[in-house]
């Protein structure tokens, strides 16, 4: 908003907080500012329609002072269209129900694109009901909500409407093509439950894919649904990656899934495979009470932040000595699968903090289950997708930097994999 604009809204503000004593009063007087701000777009969109005004800046003000006879075209004009009345139409917005005149032509041949002929609610309130929708609400809440805030009553098919268009969206971003090269990637399953065509409610899990880049920044690349799991539904996943253009991973961080190092090595052969310490970290606490967490993460970190593999085998044996007696599958556990965690002491300490500092499983975990958490049961797959896509993209708007340490670990990519670091 430019400086005089800000001003004769500051303006009108004063003018109308004179005028009004109550709440619905200047609720009353919004709803007109907006009904009126509205017809006057559309008149303008009219105007430029029949030829008579260009669209530039003023022009709606201009306009608004020009009687409405006189904004039509002579009949003996070149072009014989002309404005022919108005029609009245309803549209649903933040300022509730307005009750607007849309102008209309000889013609039949205006198409105003501020609210077009079959749109029913004023731009903004897709995004607010998606929005809503994006945060795990089921219909009836959104229902509820919009009748609370804007006193409107939507039905369950305009919610449906309008996130049917997720549809077309979700798909195009799950088919969208990738960089050939990303030095990190994390892959992790989320449990939800889904109703199938039979009414049966089973379990499904949905796999993401989250890849670190050359620039350090986090990025989704894969999301699927299946009911099982394995290394024959993990090597479809990668699959699609490398058939959507990503041909070499440094490191695949992974949670320990049966099968899934073996998929990897037959997709990427050339990839080191890393246990996830955000995985084995967040499994551990599920033994330790609230009051001990604190204390089992520091020596935990003792551990996966050694420097090299010996240190790294007293820490776990420290880490044994001083909790066994309260939690001892802890130390049980890490010793099982101490060949996948110690993966991580072949990499230089840069590139060891980028592995197992970024939080970029976690986030996504939490922002998912967050937005889950009030859907127990989903219809169809298609559903359980649509919302875990905008849970991400939710969660994406928060990457906007690269995660720590990340020039240091990149000029040790460099060395590690030359020849395969993009020029």
């Amino acid at each position: 908003m430019d400086a005089s604009l800000r001003s004769k809204a500051e303006q009108l503000a004063g003018e109308i907080a004179s005028q009004a004593r109550t709440a619905e009063d200047l609720n009353g007087l919004m709803r007109l500012m907006m009904k009126s701000a509205l017809e006057r777009m559309l008149n303008t969109e009219m105007d430029v329609h029949l030829g008579r005004k260009a669209l530039s800046v003023g022009s709606e003000e201009q306009l608004a002072e020009t009687p409405m006879e006189e904004a039509s075209l002579p009949l003996g004009s070149p072009s014989a269209n002309r404005r022919n009345g108005r029609s009245h139409k309803t549209v649903r917005g933040d300022m509730g129900e307005l009750t607007i005149d849309t102008p209309r032509d000889r013609n039949g041949t205006f198409e105003p694109q501020l609210i077009g002929k079959h749109q029913r609610r004023v731009p903004g309130f897709d995004e607010k009901i998606l929005a809503l929708y994006a945060k795990g609400m089921t219909t009836r809440d959104i229902q509820e909500i919009v009748r609370e805030l804007y006193d409107v009553e939507v039905s369950a098919t305009l919610i449906s409407e309008i996130t049917a268009d997720l549809d077309a969206e979700v798909t195009a971003w799950r088919t969208r093509p990738l960089d050939a090269v990303w030095p990190i990637v994390y892959f992790d399953g989320i449990v939800v439950h889904v109703r199938g065509a039979n009414g049966r409610v089973s379990q499904h899990t949905v796999y993401v894919a989250i890849g670190v880049n050359l620039e350090g920044h986090k990025d989704l690349l894969g999301l699927w649904l299946a009911e099982t799991e394995g290394a024959k539904f993990w090597l479809s996943c990668l699959t699609d990656l490398k058939n959507r253009g990503l041909h070499d991973i440094f490191v695949a961080c992974i949670d320990g899934l049966s099968g899934f190092a073996e998929a990897i090595h037959a997709a990427y052969p050339q990839t080191n495979v890393q246990l996830c310490i955000v995985h084995l970290v967040r499994a551990a606490l599920r033994y330790v009470s609230s009051e001990d967490s604190k204390a089992v993460i520091a020596d935990l970190k003792k551990i996966y932040q050694a420097a090299t593999v010996v240190e790294a085998e007293q820490a776990l044996e420290s880490f044994a000595q001083a909790w066994d007696g309260k939690y001892p599958t802890i130390a049980k556990v890490w010793r099982a699968k101490w060949t996948d965690i110690i993966t991580l002491f072949d990499f230089p300490a840069p590139i060891r903090k980028a592995i197992y500092t970024t939080n970029a499983i976690e986030s996504v975990n939490s922002v998912i289950r967050k937005f889950t958490r009030n859907r127990k049961i989903y219809p169809n797959e298609e559903s359980a997708l649509k919302i875990v896509y905008l849970a991400i993209h939710e969660a994406s708007k928060r990457w906007t930097m690269p995660i720590h340490h990340w020039k240091q670990a990149l000029n040790h990519f460099a060395i590690l994999y030359e020849g395969r670091m993009p020029e």
